[in-house]
């Protein structure tokens, strides 16, 4: 029986970097840069029962959300690992209102990284899964400083994207638009293996992930396509098997692997006032480029999340993403707004 193959991520980011001659090495560096930021954030989310990393810091981030301390330790690994690398020109995190310049005092580069340092982080306390999201993107401005510019954009100019999930074991998974490979840290050697190589998600699922709690508050059409999903019909492989986390980066890895929806509509709690919940830049686009990838498929109901130009840092979009034929089937029953 032949050997299995053992890959890191690190042989696997430069046997990717191989297949572009033109490659300088340095989004291999920016890379390599994110997984030591998740491995010290792995490491401290293992042991935040053992330590006072748990709990309130008493200030709120810039969508009025309570700042857990783990999510403020995250937000310092990653800008002290990513802020000196030269790699970048700038960087922006859900947690910060404005952008985050790289100092003076250190080389810039040609990449900006977008990123959601953990999301997820209100369960922390009950010891559920969270993770981390990223973007990639190549610099837009000419100018010797870059701006708010260069983060605001579409998720089809992105180059790369990922998350790294703290769960059972860590795991990060990132696509740079060749595939979608997962790789699982194994804490006694400290190094990223390659777990799930080129990751497909089934073209249709059995699971659906949303918060029915707030099924007063949907639009007719997203309320009729649940009602459908859970109807029974052996033909057409219903009813759905609710499986809600409330952790984005939980419940879309389960559904890539397994198949299946995940929904987080508009909140027409006010209908003059309709309400999105996830940040286009830094949840939204990064994980409907990795769908994409992976044969799914992300929309707002109405339009493709890869699509969207960004206006705000924080700008808010609805997220329908999972596996194709059921993003689909969401869409065909045409949600428009109250």
């Amino acid at each position: 029986m032949p050997k299995s193959k053992v890959v890191t991520i690190q042989r696997h980011i430069v046997e990717q970097e191989r297949l572009y001659p033109k490659a300088t090495g340095d989004f291999t560096g920016l890379l390599w840069d994110l997984t030591i930021a998740a491995k010290t954030i792995s490491r401290e989310v293992n042991k935040a029962g053992l330590a006072d990393i748990l709990g309130l810091t008493g200030e709120t981030n810039i969508h009025g959300d309570v700042v857990k301390k783990l999510d403020v330790y995250a937000n310092e690994r990653i800008c002290n690992a990513m802020d000196h690398g030269g790699h970048l020109c700038i960087m922006a995190s859900e947690e910060n209102e404005d952008v985050i310049p790289i100092p003076d005092e250190f080389p810039k580069g040609k990449y900006v990284l977008l990123f959601d340092p953990l999301d997820g982080s209100s369960n922390i306390d009950a010891n559920v899964s969270v993770g981390t999201i990223f973007s990639i993107h190549k610099r837009k401005t000419t100018w010797k400083e870059a701006t708010i510019e260069d983060c605001l954009r579409k998720g089809t100019e992105q180059v790369a994207s990922g998350y790294i999930i703290y769960g059972s074991s860590t795991m990060m998974v990132y696509t740079t638009g060749s595939g979608v490979h997962g790789f699982t840290l194994d804490p006694g050697i400290g190094e990223f293996l390659l777990s799930h190589e080129n990751i497909k998600i089934p073209s249709k699922g059995k699971i659906y992930s949303v918060n029915e709690g707030n099924a007063n508050m949907w639009d007719e059409g997203t309320k009729k396509y649940i009602a459908y999903i859970k109807e029974s019909d052996s033909a057409t492989g219903r009813p759905y098997s609710l499986r809600y986390i409330g952790s984005l980066v939980a419940d879309f890895h389960r559904n890539l692997l397994y198949g299946g929806i995940f929904l987080y509509p508009v909140d027409y709690k006010d209908p003059k006032k309709p309400k999105a919940k996830l940040r286009l830049l830094y949840e939204a686009a990064p994980l409907a480029f990795i769908v994409e990838q992976a044969g799914g498929m992300a929309s707002t109901g109405q339009e493709r999340i890869m699509d969207i130009q960004a206006t705000e840092l924080h700008q808010k979009v609805p997220l329908i993403i999972g596996s194709k034929e059921d993003v689909m089937a969401y869409e065909s029953f045409c949600c428009q707004k109250q």
